[in-house]
C-alpha cells in the first residue's frame, strides 16, 4: 500500500467522518456506473452503491491491502451488483409498468424566464452529437455482460487493465479480447451510422 493510501485506511478505521466523505465524493460516481452494468435501473444503481459503502466501513478493519483500496471498493460493488441483478432479474419492476411517461417532460434550467433557451442551440451539430451519442450508448447496451463491463471501466472510467481484471476477476487474456470486441461491436455500430450521414 501507498503511504497516503495507508494513511486514508488508517483515517477510516479511527472514524474519520471527513475521509469517509473525500472517499465518497471521488468514489460515488464511478460505482454508480459500474453498478448500471448490472442492474436495470438508476434507483437500484443507487441502493447498490449505498449498500457497498455500508460494507465498505463493516469491512476495512479486515482490508489487508493485497489490492488498491479503489480495487477493493469496487470489487464490494461488483458483487454487490451482481447480487442484486440476480433478484432485479426475478422480479417485475413497477416502473416498467407505468410506461415512460414521467420521463417525458423537459428540465426547466434549459429555459430563461421568457421562454428561450438557455445557452443557443446549434441543431445541426446537436442533433448529429446527440444521436451519434445515442448510437453509442445503444452499441454498449447491447454487448455482452461482460463486454459492457469492460468497456465502461475501460474506456468510460479510464480504469488501467489491471485494475479491471482485479475487480471483475479476469484474466488479463480475456480482458484484452472482451474490450476488443466490444470495441469492433461500438466501432461498427457507429460506422454503420455515419455510413448513413455522409
Amino acid at each position: 500500500m501507498r503511504a497516503d493510501e495507508s494513511a486514508l485506511v488508517g483515517a477510516l478505521r479511527a472514524g474519520d467522518e471527513r475521509a469517509f466523505m473525500q472517499l465518497v465524493r471521488e468514489h460515488s460516481p464511478g460505482m454508480r456506473r459500474l453498478a448500471l452494468t448490472y442492474v436495470r435501473t438508476p434507483a437500484v444503481a443507487d441502493e447498490v452503491v449505498q449498500e457497498s459503502w455500508v460494507g465498505v466501513l463493516r469491512g476495512i478493519d479486515r482490508f489487508e491491502g493485497r489490492s488498491s483500496l479503489k480495487t477493493w471498493i469496487y470489487r464490494i460493488v461488483a458483487n454487490v451488483a451482481r447480487t442484486r441483478a440476480v433478484r432485479e432479474a426475478r422480479s417485475v419492476p413497477f416502473s416498467t409498468l407505468a410506461g415512460d411517461d414521467a420521463d417525458a417532460s423537459v428540465d426547466p434550467s434549459e429555459f430563461l424566464a421568457d421562454g428561450r433557451w438557455a445557452t443557443p442551440v446549434e441543431p445541426w451539430q446537436q442533433v448529429l452529437d446527440t444521436e451519434a451519442r445515442a448510437v453509442i450508448d445503444a452499441a454498449v447496451a447491447a454487448l455482452p455482460e461482460q463486454q459492457r463491463r469492460v468497456i465502461e471501466l475501460r474506456d468510460v472510467q479510464g480504469w488501467p487493465s489491471d485494475e479491471v481484471c482485479n475487480v471483475l476477476e479476469l484474466t488479463e487474456t480475456n480482458q484484452r479480447v472482451l474490450l476488443h470486441r466490444a470495441r469492433s461491436k461500438v466501432r461498427a455500430a457507429l460506422d454503420d451510422y455515419l455510413g448513413d450521414h455522409r
